[in-house]
C-alpha cells in the first residue's frame, strides 16, 4: 500500500495553498494525508509549543474541509526543519512531500537556497513544491524526458498524476546544439545525425509509454532549442511540471542549480521533482 502524501506547513500563505494541493492530490489518487509542522527549538523563556500546534490544528481542519473518505493524519515535529523533514518522510515511507515555496523563515523560506535543494535532492520520493493556489486549470500534465532514469521515473510520477486527473501528460524533450566554435562547421553533419538520433529516440520512447498506458492520452514534443526554456514554455499552460532530479545535463540537474532557480522563480504552476526510489530499475 502507497505512503500518504505528506505536506508541510508553517503558517505561511503559500504553505496554505501546499495543503490544498496535497489533499486535492490524495483525493485524487485515494492516499493518506499526513500534515507535519516543525517546531524548532526555541531558548527558554519563549512561547512552547502553543503556536505550533495552533499552525498544524489550522491546516488539520483546512484539509478536512477539502476532502471526504481521506484519512487525515497530523504530527507535531521538533528539531532541524530539514533533517526531521527528511526523516519524518522516510519513517512513514511518505509517497511525495509537498511544501510552499515561500514561508515564514522556516522550510518555505529556504526551499530556493541551498537547504531546500537538499530537501529535494535528498527526499526518499517525490517533492511537490507549491507557489500559489490556482483556480485555473489547464488540463495537462508537463514532463521533462531526456532519457536518463532519472527522466524515467519522473514520467512514471507525471502519468499516474494524468491519469488521477484524466488530464493529458505532455512530453517535452530539449536538445541543444553544441557552442559554436571555429571548427563547427566540420560538425554540421555530425551534429544534425544526433540532433535525428535523440528525435528518434525521444519519439520512440513517447510511443513506449502510449502502449504501456492506453488509458492516458499522451502527446510529445520534441524541441532544439535549451532544455529549461522549454520546459518554462510549455508549463505556461500545465498544471503539475515534472522533473527528474537530475539528468543528462537538461531539465533535472538544472532545477537544483541556478537554472532551476528560474525554473521555479518563473513558473506559477506546481513543479515536482522526482528521484527514482532505492531499488527502482
Amino acid at each position: 500500500m502507497s505512503g500518504p502524501v505528506m505536506v508541510a506547513v508553517d503558517g505561511s500563505a503559500p504553505a496554505a495553498a501546499a495543503v490544498e494541493w496535497a489533499a486535492a492530490d490524495a483525493q485524487q489518487r485515494g492516499l493518506a494525508l499526513r500534515i507535519v509542522h516543525v517546531c524548532e527549538r526555541r531558548p527558554p523563556g519563549q512561547d512552547g509549543l502553543e503556536p505550533c500546534e495552533e499552525t498544524l490544528a489550522v491546516a488539520r481542519d483546512r484539509a478536512l474541509a477539502l476532502t471526504r473518505d481521506v484519512e487525515v493524519e497530523a504530527a507535531l515535529l521538533t528539531g532541524d526543519v530539514v533533517e526531521a523533514l527528511l526523516a519524518e518522510s522516510a519513517s512513514v515511507s511518505a509517497d511525495s512531500v509537498v511544501l510552499g515555496s515561500r514561508g515564514l523563515g522556516g522550510f518555505a523560506g529556504m526551499l530556493l537556497g541551498s537547504v531546500g535543494m537538499g530537501v529535494a535532492g535528498h527526499a526518499a520520493g517525490p517533492v511537490v513544491i507549491v507557489r500559489e493556489t490556482s483556480v485555473v486549470r489547464h488540463g495537462r500534465v508537463v514532463v521533462g524526458d531526456d532519457g536518463s532514469e532519472q527522466a524515467a521515473a519522473a514520467v512514471a510520477y507525471a502519468i499516474e498524476q494524468a491519469r488521477a486527473r484524466r488530464v493529458t501528460l505532455h512530453l517535452v524533450c530539449a536538445w541543444q546544439s553544441p557552442v559554436y566554435s571555429p571548427y563547427a562547421a566540420a560538425f554540421d553533419t555530425l551534429t544534425q545525425e544526433g540532433y535525428e538520433y535523440l528525435t528518434r529516440a525521444a519519439a520512440e520512447r513517447a510511443a513506449a509509454w502510449r502502449e504501456s498506458d492506453p488509458d492516458v492520452r499522451i502527446t510529445d514534443a520534441q524541441v532544439h532549442g535549451h532544455p529549461v526554456n522549454a520546459l518554462i514554455e510549455a508549463g505556461r499552460s500545465a498544471d503539475l511540471v515534472v522533473v527528474g532530479s537530475r539528468g543528462r545535463g537538461g531539465f533535472a540537474s538544472a532545477l537544483l542549480g541556478s537554472v532551476g532557480h528560474a525554473v521555479l522563480h518563473r513558473l506559477t504552476c506546481p513543479v515536482a521533482v522526482v528521484r527514482p526510489r532505492p531499488g527502482d530499475g
